[in-house]
């Protein structure tokens, strides 16, 4: 088939609301990727070249491919979710299922997107074919894996016990296979390499995307990596922190009426430290804010939804603090303003019940970290003294530190990162500590190819009490393709589908400030600045 003529079409781009919040993470069934959606407030548009195929679908099921195990092809119709397209299905050893979808009308880029928690999504999972549609719309060449097992039928980290091979896949190596097998797919059918090659994706898929840059910088030419889970192992003895705090209340837990207590009193501490008054945190580093001090007491032998006994207060400020060894801070913790959204997450929402942060924790230790896997460790015995040394390995498989992005900065890669300071799953300061320790490598070259924007109010992905409603990935298309860098992120709260809120998102350090007059609901009365 022949290559038709680019059209002058006019393609607006922006995304949606990010996907749900805790699912990202801790469920199998989402991508933890923001989608793609039409709107008439894009924030830039671009000329679209609608590119044909120059093969026939079918051709695709006699692909040849390294490691390819088996491949078919098969011709969508349109339908009311997406246009015509080219499904590829298959697997590279020894399980890595992967997709392609190839729209009829094609723009010229590929896209793909990552995995929630420690992945193993069905390809066909709602949460994910909904992206794949929603991309195939605006012509993406779209692609995703499941990392290398199956959820169902290997919950959590339990694959690692199957095959070692598997542990290797879902750290790193599953997405670049699958992202090196999609373009060359794309170019078969295309008779050309795609122009552009996109990542966007949330929590683990955010390391995801991390570690593509680091490791394999070929492989995308922008990266949008959204609450990246930058340091499993850290956030792992993170989570083992906070439940040994909660452990020692027994019966006397936190219950919601007392984190809204706290919330409460965060807020009247914290809130105003910005010079307005308006329900958000600009920079929850700059409270010195004291459950100890700050919160009511409970007297002696009392322990009431008004107060916090002197246990519970030190439970919190625990969390807040973060793992300390051997004396010193190892690990960041919770952000003042994010204890609304702790219960379930943080705190057990039954007595007997395990907080979701510390089950994937304790997961991530029992079948990743500890060689051999050890699936009855007590987890609650790890000594933050003496233990630390046990996650060296998995770090350097799965953790996304490394500050080392010389190849993708100086292929042109960008990277854009997002992240909810009210984040109630993983700790904000990841975000924050990764991109000052590429700041002290790169210096002021750093903004050229690497931004980080840190959202007030906005809990994980998305939700909270911020304007966490942004188009990111227009932002980032157009940095790789005009050169225009993202300087503010205009951004949206909605509440029943309303508007109510609009602010800047601004590119760390500065954050957004009051002109002092007007609206503290339109972003037209703030500007981007240093804090």
């Amino acid at each position: 088939m022949p290559h038709s003529g680019p059209s002058q079409q006019r393609l607006h781009i922006t995304l949606s609301s990010l996907a749900a919040a805790s699912c990202l993470l801790l469920g199998p069934g989402v991508a933890g990727a923001q989608a793609f959606a039409e709107s008439g407030k894009a924030l830039v548009d671009y000329t679209r070249a609608d590119l044909t195929p120059r093969r026939a679908c079918a051709d695709l099921g006699a692909f040849k491919g390294k490691d390819i195990v088996a491949v078919q092809a098969t011709e969508v119709a349109a339908s009311a979710a997406a246009p015509a397209y080219c499904r590829v299905t298959g697997t590279i050893t020894p399980e890595v299922a992967f997709e392609v979808a190839l729209p009829a009308k094609w723009n010229g880029r590929f896209y793909m997107i990552g995995n929630g928690g420690h992945a193993g999504e069905s390809l066909e999972d709602p949460g994910r074919t909904g992206q794949r549609d929603a991309a195939l719309k605006l012509g993406f060449a779209f692609a995703q894996t499941n990392t290398g097992h199956d959820s169902r039928k290997e919950a959590g980290g339990t694959f690692v016990l199957s095959n070692p091979q598997k542990a290797i896949d879902y750290a790193y190596r599953a997405v670049h296979v699958t992202a090196s097998t999609a373009k060359d797919i794309v170019r078969q059918h295309y008779d050309r390499p795609a122009s552009r090659a996109y990542w966007n994706s949330c929590s683990n898929g955010g390391r995801q995307g991390l570690l593509e840059a680091q490791r394999y910088p070929k492989d995308f030419d922008g990266v949008l990596a959204n609450a990246p889970w930058v340091d499993q192992t850290g956030f792992m003895m993170g989570a083992i922190w906070n439940q040994k705090a909660l452990a020692g209340l027994g019966s006397a837990g936190l219950t919601q009426q007392k984190l809204a207590l706290l919330a409460e009193r965060v807020m009247a501490r914290c809130d105003a430290i910005d010079g307005v008054k308006d329900g958000l945190i600009d920079d929850p580093r700059r409270c010195d804010f004291d459950a100890r001090r700050d919160v009511p007491s409970c007297a002696a032998g009392t322990d009431t939804a008004s107060c916090l006994t002197p246990a519970q207060a030190d439970a919190v400020m625990k969390i807040y603090a973060g793992p300390v060894s051997k004396g010193k801070p190892l690990f960041p913790g919770f952000a003042f303003g994010s204890e609304g959204a702790w219960m379930g997450m943080i705190v057990p929402a039954q007595p007997d019940a395990k907080p979701a942060v510390f089950g994937l924790g304790e997961n991530t230790l029992r079948y990743m970290v500890l060689k051999p896997a050890q699936p009855e460790y007590d987890t609650l015995s790890f000594d933050f003294d003496n233990d630390v040394s046990l996650v060296k390995d998995w770090s350097r498989k799965a953790d996304a530190t490394s500050t080392d992005l010389d190849d993708f900065r100086r292929r042109g890669g960008k990277l854009l990162m997002t992240y909810g300071w009210a984040d109630q799953i993983l700790q904000p300061m990841m975000g924050v500590n990764y991109y000052e320790a590429l700041t002290k490598r790169y210096g002021r070259r750093t903004p050229e190819f690497a931004r980080l924007f840190m959202v007030p109010g906005m809990t994980h992905c998305q939700g909270g009490t911020g304007t966490d409603q942004f188009d990111a990935m227009t932002a980032l298309i157009n940095w790789v393709e005009k050169g225009t860098a993202p300087d503010v992120l205009p951004a949206a709260r909605r509440v029943n589908g309303q508007v109510v809120r609009t602010r800047p998102v601004c590119p760390y350090p500065q954050v957004a400030k009051y002109k002092g007059t007007g609206s503290i609901d339109d972003a037209a009365n703030f500007s981007c600045a240093a804090p």
